[in-house]
């Protein structure tokens, strides 16, 4: 199916390079005019950026405040992808090792993204073939510096998913999975928890009601505030709800990631005697290995759901040298060398402090923003990076919902937080041909529906008239 979706890829942005040049006139005169009279009607014009650019001749259709910088929330992820793929290849794979130094066992970290339950729990089985007992159980994240949270994330995002820590070793997201339903009336939720480990604790003090009557609503919440692992469901839920699932982020992942270790260990007959945070001197053997999904793969993911996580991952291990561990600081620096030496951006005109876009310390333009787009779409990799963008009104990603009228013509990443809005992407239309586009909205107070709506329409212009 891959294959397929990269082949219609091709084939389209092949056929659209064939075409007569844009049409002049009257089109270009009124899609200037469409999306002005739009932008007026926001009231936001100062905090609009726009920026419309022919692929097949690089001519700009349309442009304001083009080169305002503005914050683009997870539009850099763009940046975090294309610099990605430069530096690592399609085909890279990450790979967590379990090492041996007589009985000791180290698990090192290798920054895979995904790293399941399931997965650990097969490594678990395969040690058991072969060892009863473990005097000390490491658990090596060193690949990575000890800074969990990037620079400019707000101190109070607290237990959500999207905020979750970066390490090295990551399991399920560096969450808690609750699985909550109601029970019998004036009783507590019930609730399961995966996956299941006595590394927090969990005080439920919900209860299930039969009506809406003063209803307050289900909260599970972490005590961040204290840096704990102690989780806590409040408010009520309705008898007749069905099931939900809620992620919550947790605190110290690389002892998280031991202690759940350590417990499938045990689950399958080893017994460990401690569990240390760190590695051992001494000649090590590697007895087993784990090998993430091919790059692209992750990049799809990550793009198709704005997964922050696997962006900040990919920001530290592209920072890795012979000599420094990876970090934020060396990462962004990789990422401006690639805009610069290979895109030919003047990377002193923008700023990047983190890889998924969570901090609002990050400033860039709708022309920077272009400018990649059309780099990378003369690039060999064009295909494979334009197929981890959502497609418009695409199931189970970012647009589903969204630009019901332009399927299969739109590829583009979204980007939100409170008071922003930017999509930014690839147009493919039959009349006018391939475009990139960027359209950032900051400022705004209350909802963010009129603003996307904004962006759909524009989008939907494009590739209909």
């Amino acid at each position: 199916m891959k294959n397929i979706c990269f082949s219609f890829i091709a084939f389209f942005c092949f056929s659209c390079m064939s075409l007569s040049p844009i049409k002049q006139g009257l089109q270009k005169k009124d899609l200037k005019k469409f999306i002005s009279s739009s932008i007026q009607k926001s009231e936001l014009s100062e905090s609009i950026s726009v920026k419309i650019v022919s692929l097949e001749n690089g001519e700009t259709l349309f442009e304001h405040n083009s080169k305002k910088l503005m914050t683009p929330a997870s539009n850099i992820k763009l940046f975090t992808s294309a610099a990605s793929l430069h530096y690592l290849g399609r085909e890279h794979v990450f790979e967590t090792a379990i090492l041996k130094s007589k009985n000791n066992i180290i698990l090192v970290g290798g920054a895979d993204p995904d790293l399941s339950l399931k997965m650990i729990d097969s490594l678990a089985g395969l040690v058991s073939k072969n060892l009863k007992l473990i005097d000390t159980l490491f658990i090596d994240g060193g690949l990575f510096d000890d800074r969990y949270y990037g620079k400019g994330w707000m101190w109070d995002e607290g237990s959500e998913e999207y905020s979750a820590p970066i390490n090295a070793l990551v399991l399920n997201n560096n969450c808690i999975d609750f699985e909550y339903s109601p029970n019998e009336i004036g009783l507590p939720a019930k609730v399961n928890i995966y996956p299941k480990t006595k590394y927090i604790t969990l005080e439920n003090k919900s209860i299930t009601v039969k009506d809406t009557v003063n209803f307050k609503k289900l909260k599970i919440d972490r005590n961040w505030a204290e840096k704990t692992n102690d989780y806590i469901i409040t408010g009520e839920i309705l008898q007749w709800s069905g099931k939900d699932t809620v992620k919550k982020n947790i605190e110290k992942p690389n002892l998280f990631f031991g202690t759940v270790f350590k417990e499938l260990l045990e689950s399958h007959g080893i017994t460990v005697n401690q569990l240390f945070i760190g590695n051992t001197k001494g000649t090590k053997d590697t007895i087993l290995t784990h090998r993430s999904r091919p790059l692209y793969n992750q990049l799809e993911d990550m793009m198709h759901n704005s997964k922050n996580l696997t962006s900040e991952l990919l920001i530290k291990y592209i920072g890795i040298t012979d000599s420094t561990i990876g970090n934020w600081e060396n990462g962004i620096r990789k990422v401006k060398t690639y805009l610069h030496d290979e895109v030919k951006i003047d990377t002193s005109a923008l700023r990047i402090v983190d890889g998924s876009g969570l901090s609002r310390y990050n400033l860039l333009s709708a022309s920077q923003i272009v400018k990649l787009l059309a780099h990378i779409h003369g690039e060999e990799n064009r295909d494979l990076y334009i197929n981890t963008l959502p497609k418009a009104n695409e199931k189970n990603s970012r647009l589903e919902g969204r630009l019901l009228k332009a399927q299969d013509k739109i590829f583009a990443k979204t980007g939100s937080l409170s008071g922003v809005s930017c999509l930014s992407g690839y147009a493919f239309s039959s009349d006018h041909g391939p475009m990139a586009f960027s359209i950032l909205v900051n400022g705004f107070v209350g909802s963010i529906k009129p603003y996307r709506k904004f962006q759909d329409e524009l989008c939907t212009w494009l590739v209909k008239n």
